[in-house]
């Protein structure tokens, strides 16, 4: 919060004025705010301003927590059966820190209503501890289980799953949480059969193998492995879905062949760009409510000719007020990173100067530990009038390209990640290869016979991890004492 009041101030805006909501998705505003798609070199379409408008609003509700069986308070579930709904956000312009206050409820209690189920077997599962278990499910250090939300609706009480927080906070090992870091809960079968029937009711009457080929293919790339997904049965759909680890993502118009990480949001108000290959520009919180809309309601998935979903399928879904959208990405841009624990390490001032006389600053520069630049994948030549241009760096660090080559998501280009709490993060690499900076600074990862310690891929079981090789021929204890260091950020 105290980020967000202080830039505030200098802009000189005063804390206790009330502000209103802007027009979120607005036609000027999305013009020019994503990046061309590599092989096509036009910009993914999106819904129109006035399409978005005539929309119905969804009925964004307070949400409650999930406990394991057991571990619930007295009374619980009767209050809750009893409990009418209640807006998750009431309109009306806001204080700064009011419309930070109303994000945070926002982030930890929005679900998805496309996956509100109110199947009373699904109830049953979670009112027995032998069951819950059986379909992986598990309690978090306060009792809770993580991902899953009980919703009180007009229709009576739902089971669902979290939006902004189901794949935005970090456990810890000492069960703490941290809002706005990666998720790496392993999650449970009965998460999973939500969403899985979720999708199916988008995609309702289509053969479930076109459905789940609509959400990766990328027909103008030849020889598209999302080819394979038009005729893969469901079973072998699930497993090469479960050869994402936690952590990483396979979403929708990327791929679960080239995954990506689930992004860390901790100082997204910093950046230049959102996603790993620079999707969109990041020109302010507006930006984080107008990505938000998107990923969740308004997605047209139209590039140049590709149409990737039919007429049907093609529509605005429960759309968001301004207000609730603003409100999630004013306290979005507001979230400290924690206290890192590795402040007082010994080894770090050496891996400073290791760092500096590496050069690394060079394109992790001090303060935000990027340069907010971007490097090319191998193999891309951005177009000379590319809209990013005065950002691209033209070098390419020779990490894996596929992803941004060869999906929907691909720009041809990768961001500069912060190194900026890299402590807490779990997974480096673009796709989360490698799980620890002591095997991302292993020149091992670079040969073929490598088994990488984080997403390996389908059906793959050793595999090299190429690229940044930067830090990989240091002496052993140059290495540590960056690693020290890093971990200190």
């Amino acid at each position: 919060m105290y980020r967000l009041l202080a830039l505030l101030l200098v802009a000189g805006v005063c804390p206790a004025q009330k502000i209103a909501a802007p027009r979120i998705w607005n036609d000027q505003a999305l013009a020019e705010w994503a990046a061309p798609v590599a092989g096509l070199n036009v910009r993914p379409g999106h819904f129109s301003e006035k399409v978005y408008e005539a929309a119905p609003r969804g009925e964004w509700v307070r949400t409650y927590p999930v406990y394991f069986p057991g571990r619930e308070p007295a009374g619980y579930w009767e209050m809750l059966r009893q409990k009418k709904p209640e807006p998750i956000i009431t309109p009306g312009a806001r204080t700064p820190a009011e419309w930070i206050a109303a994000g945070q409820q926002v982030f930890r209690e929005l679900d998805v209503a496309v996956f509100r189920s109110y199947d009373p077997k699904h109830f049953a599962i979670l009112r027995s501890a032998e069951e819950f278990k059986k379909m992986g499910g598990h309690a978090q250090k306060d009792g809770t289980v993580a991902g899953l939300r009980l919703v009180p609706t007009s229709k009576g009480l739902a089971i669902s799953i979290r939006e902004c927080a189901g794949c935005h906070v970090r456990t810890m090992p000492d069960g703490s949480e941290y809002e706005g870091a990666p998720a790496n809960d392993r999650g449970n079968a009965l998460a999973g059969q939500l969403i899985s029937t979720g999708i199916l009711s988008f995609f309702k009457g289509e053969d479930p193998a076109i459905a789940n080929w609509r959400a990766f293919a990328v027909p103008w790339i030849p020889n598209d492995i999302h080819d394979r997904i038009r005729t893969m049965p469901a079973k072998e759909f699930g497993q090469l879905l479960a050869s994402n680890i936690p952590g990483t993502f396979p979403r929708f118009n990327g791929s679960p062949y080239y995954t990506t990480k689930i992004p860390d949001l901790i100082g997204i108000g910093e950046r230049k760009y959102i996603d790993a290959t620079a999707t969109h520009r990041m020109r302010g919180p507006e930006d984080v409510a107008r990505y938000a809309a998107l990923i969740t309601c308004c997605e047209s998935a139209d590039f140049g000719t590709h149409r990737m979903l039919n007429e049907k399928q093609r529509v605005v879904g429960d759309a968001f007020s301004d207000d609730l959208l603003y409100a999630l990405a004013q306290y979005i841009v507001s979230i400290e990173p924690p206290k890192n624990p590795h402040l007082g390490d010994p080894g770090a001032a050496a891996g400073k100067k290791v760092f500096e006389a590496e050069g690394c600053g060079a394109c992790h520069t001090p303060r935000l530990y990027t340069n907010n630049k971007l490097t090319l994948a191998q193999g891309y030549i951005p177009p000379d009038d590319h809209p990013f241009a005065a950002d691209i760096m033209p070098i390419s660090v020779g990490t894996d390209p596929h992803l941004a080559l060869k999906t929907r998501k691909g720009t041809g280009l990768y961001k500069i990640p912060s190194l900026k709490g890299v402590w807490y993060r779990g997974l480096y690499g673009h796709d989360g290869s490698v799980a620890s900076l002591e095997d991302w600074f292993d020149p091992a990862r670079l040969r073929d016979d490598y088994v990488p310690s984080g997403f390996k891929g389908y059906q793959v079981e050793h595999r090299a991890v190429p690229g940044h090789e930067f830090g990989l021929n240091l002496a052993t204890d140059d290495k540590a004492a960056l690693i020290a260091f890093l971990r200190t950020l």
